[in-house]
């Protein structure tokens, strides 16, 4: 088939958009952080991340979820909680740091999807924003969260399902989501360190398949 024109620069920009996003990362480095305290300011281009690496595992040893208000950041400490102001449009987003990036000069966050699109830059890519801490980072708390619903009956059966299979520390707790609806979560487990919940894979396999580790908000 013949390559017209067209077809040519629409391939460029494809590969141009895939080059720009993969330099958006680097490499992660599960660097402790520098201490900083509430207050801290700075400001610089942001960029966004998502696809390919939603699921994967980040510098912090969370699983990234584009679909949740998390950012990476070259130094600040992992749990920390910084409001992010796109100075284009003022809009605000309040993110926790799990992972390290940018890795590109210039820019000094890389956000997940669901905060880039709060502050209305997916399309643009980057976005000249101002940083400020309002939270430290305390201690995290890591559990396996066997499964997110909706319905509360849903999430309690499960709860029960898992406490007959012996999973310990199994509860449901309820959170509300950015458009005002209730979400009830079975965790399972709770330790500081992810890697010591590694042990309870085994009571979530059979009701559980797509358990995830996460870290609970503060």
């Amino acid at each position: 088939m013949r390559t017209t024109g067209w077809h040519l620069h629409a391939i460029v920009c494809v590969l141009s958009a895939s080059m720009m996003l993969s330099s958006c990362r680097g490499k992660r480095a599960a660097t402790p952080g520098a201490p900083v305290n509430v207050g801290y300011r700075e400001s610089g281009i942001a960029s966004w991340y998502g696809p390919p690496y939603h699921g994967r595992a980040t510098a912090s040893g969370e699983i990234y979820d584009m679909n949740q208000l998390t950012a990476a950041h070259r130094r600040l400490p992992f749990g920390l909680t910084a409001r992010i102001t796109n100075l284009d449009n003022q809009r605000t987003v309040d993110v926790q740091i799990n992972d390290r990036g940018p890795f590109v000069k210039g820019r000094i966050l890389d956000l997940s999807r669901a905060a880039a699109e709060r502050l209305d830059m997916l399309r643009s890519g980057l976005a000249q924003v101002r940083l400020e801490v309002i939270r430290l980072a305390s201690a995290p708390r890591h559990s396996w969260q066997a499964g997110a619903f909706r319905d509360p009956a849903r999430a309690n059966a499960l709860a029960s399902r898992l406490t007959q299979n012996r999973c310990p520390n199994t509860r449901v707790v309820t959170s509300v989501d950015p458009n005002g609806v209730s979400l009830y979560k079975v965790l399972v487990g709770e330790s500081e360190r992810a890697s010591d919940l590694e042990s309870f894979r085994r009571c979530l396999a059979s009701d559980a398949p797509d358990a995830r580790i996460v870290r609970e908000n503060e």
